[in-house]
Formats: C-alpha cells, sequence, structure tokens
C-alpha cells in the first residue's frame, strides 16, 4: 500500500457520494486503492465484509418499514430494512437508502430475487454488506411482501409499520377505500381475508386453548368474587352452521318466554340476542381475520360491510410488515 498517494477532496467526495460513507474512511480507501475509485469501493466492500462477519449474530431488530407502488397501482412491495438501533433506524440516510432499495424491489418478485438485483453496480446483498461497513450496525433484508391486484394501495406508519391491500377492481374513491383498509391491516395486524381459510383442525385446537384460558381466569374471579367471563362454546364463524344457530335460536326464544316478555315482541328482540350469540362466539374471526374485524374508524360495522358501502368491489388480499 502507497502511503504518499495524495487524494482531492472532490475524489473523495465522489467516492462518499456514491457508498455513503465517512470522508476518512474514503479517504483512506482511496490512499490505500492508489487512487483508483473501483479499488476504493472494493477496500470500503472488504471492510464491510469483516464488519459483517464480526455483527453476523446481532439482530436487527429496528430499521425502516417501506413500501412502493407501481405506476398503474397494480403491485406493490413492502420491505423492512433492518439494522440493531432505533438511532440508526431513524437516520435520514438510513431511510433514504430504504426508499431506494424498496424501488429495486418493486421490480422483484422474491426475496431472493431482490438481494441478487443490480443496485449502482452491486448487488443489493453487496450493498448491505458494503453499508454494514459504513454504519457499523448489521443490515438485513428482515422482511420483503409483494402484493398484486386490478388495484393497490398502502399504508405506512411512521416506517414501522408498512401494509398493502389490493382491490378486486378501481371503483370511486378507491384510494380513500384501500388506504383506509391498509390503516386496519397495519393497526389490528389480522393474519389471514375470511374465516374460511381456517382449516379445522387449527379451529379446534384454538377453541380448546381459549376456553382452557377463560375456564382458568374464572376460577381466580370466582375466588375474587367478581363476575366471571363468559365461556363460549365456539370462536368461529366456520362453527355456527344453520344447526347451532337454529338451536341457539330456541334457546333465546325459550329465554325471552321465561321471562315473561309477550311473543308478539319477540321479533324485535332476537336480532339483538343474535347479533350478540354470533359476536361471543367468533372471537377468533374478530382477532384474525380481516374482513371479519370491527372496523377501526366505525366499530359499529365490520370491515367487510364498510367494503360494501364502496359497491361491487372486494378485498382480494393483503400484505404487512413491520420492524422488530
Amino acid at each position: 500500500m502507497s502511503t504518499t498517494v495524495k487524494v482531492t477532496a472532490a475524489e473523495v467526495n465522489k467516492l462518499r457520494q456514491a457508498t455513503g460513507a465517512g470522508m476518512m474512511d474514503c479517504k483512506k480507501a482511496l490512499v490505500e486503492a492508489e487512487g483508483n475509485f473501483d479499488k476504493a469501493i472494493e477496500v470500503l466492500r472488504k471492510k464491510g465484509q469483516k464488519v459483517a462477519e464480526k455483527r453476523a449474530d446481532r439482530d436487527s431488530s429496528e430499521g425502516a418499514a417501506i413500501s412502493k407502488i407501481n405506476a398503474d397501482q397494480t403491485e406493490g412491495v413492502a420491505i423492512v430494512l433492518g439494522c440493531e438501533t432505533d438511532f440508526v433506524g431513524k437516520n435520514e440516510n438510513f431511510v433514504a437508502l430504504a426508499n431506494d432499495l424498496a424501488e429495486v424491489a418493486l421490480n422483484c418478485n422474491t426475496k431472493e430475487d431482490f438481494l441478487a438485483a443490480d443496485f449502482g453496480g452491486m448487488t443489493v446483498a453487496e450493498k448491505l454488506t458494503e453499508q454494514t461497513g459504513v454504519i457499523g450496525e448489521k443490515l438485513d433484508i428482515t422482511a420483503f411482501e409483494k402484493l398484486q391486484a386490478p388495484y393497490v394501495g398502502t399504508y405506512v406508519h411512521i416506517n414501522k409499520i408498512a401494509a398493502l391491500v389490493g382491490l378486486s377492481t378501481k371503483v370511486d374513491k378507491a384510494e380513500i377505500l384501500v388506504k383506509d383498509v391498509a390503516m386496519q391491516v397495519a393497526s389490528m395486524g389480522a393474519t389471514t381475508l375470511s374465516y374460511k381459510d381456517f382449516d379445522s383442525a387449527y379451529i379446534a385446537s384454538e377453541t380448546e386453548a381459549r376456553i382452557a384460558v377463560i375456564e382458568k381466569d374464572n376460577i381466580e374471579l370466582g375466588r375474587l368474587g367478581k363476575t366471571l367471563k363468559n365461556v363460549p362454546q365456539y370462536i368461529s364463524m366456520a362453527q355456527l352452521t344453520q344447526e347451532v344457530i337454529a338451536k341457539a335460536e330456541e334457546a333465546a326464544k325459550a329465554e325471552l318466554k321465561a321471562e315473561g316478555k309477550p311473543e308478539q315482541i319477540w321479533d324485535r328482540i332476537l336480532p339483538g340476542k343474535m347479533e350478540r350469540f354470533i359476536s361471543d362466539n367468533t372471537t377468533l374471526d374478530q382477532e384474525k381475520c380481516l374482513l371479519d374485524q370491527n372496523f377501526i374508524k366505525d366499530e359499529k360495522m365490520s370491515v367487510a360491510k364498510y367494503v360494501s358501502t364502496y359497491g361491487d368491489v372486494e378485498i382480494t388480499g393483503f400484505k404487512r410488515v413491520s420492524v422488530g
């Protein structure tokens, strides 16, 4: 290595702009590379590899969640560029890098394709290694989700959560609908679109587990003399067959009769009782299924009901990524 090579401020600045590395690191790299720009980039990359190897076991639990939608709004991508600390995750240059990477991700179908894609003359994976050396923290793509639909929209919450939502068609004010539903996805963390997506084994397992938890809680509540929680028979609409609904309705009628309510007013009372029965016995759907959740902007209606107010349109799918 030559120690007598002199480099100009312009050369240092050019390397700094290309790599994001600090001024002194760029100067040292240029000196080591005897003024050769491409070799200097390789010097910085090798430094990044060494830092990456040392920090390989670190947890990239902070970072920035970013989403991008293509020009005709038929494809969207959401990624998380992970780092080690919140301080770096909020850094303006780091967020700018995450946005630039997301633009590249928009043209890739898988995380593997994305990492192998070109980013300024190097692969995305190589860029992450380079920037690990520049920043001094492990950088990684901790989440990658792609969504295609006739119309795709997004919502990003303070660069910590990014959600994508697809519509079956572009309706009037689709941009409002898709943003509202994407906010729902970001806020409420649904894992599937509808209760129809659950398999019977999962529902059976969840039913047993949830009832066990409530019964355990009730033991303690009973000991303290407090009101016991309702123990549901079911937890999903998938379990509420016509037979189950019919039995519940008969039980409600028997209850009204026992209370001495005149039969001529039962029709006014029964709908509310059946609505309560369904609500009490579909807790899994309300937690996990996007369409069955209460809409965050108006909890008097479900997300499915809200979507229906926009006419003949359906949610075809959604994706969610988050930091940490």
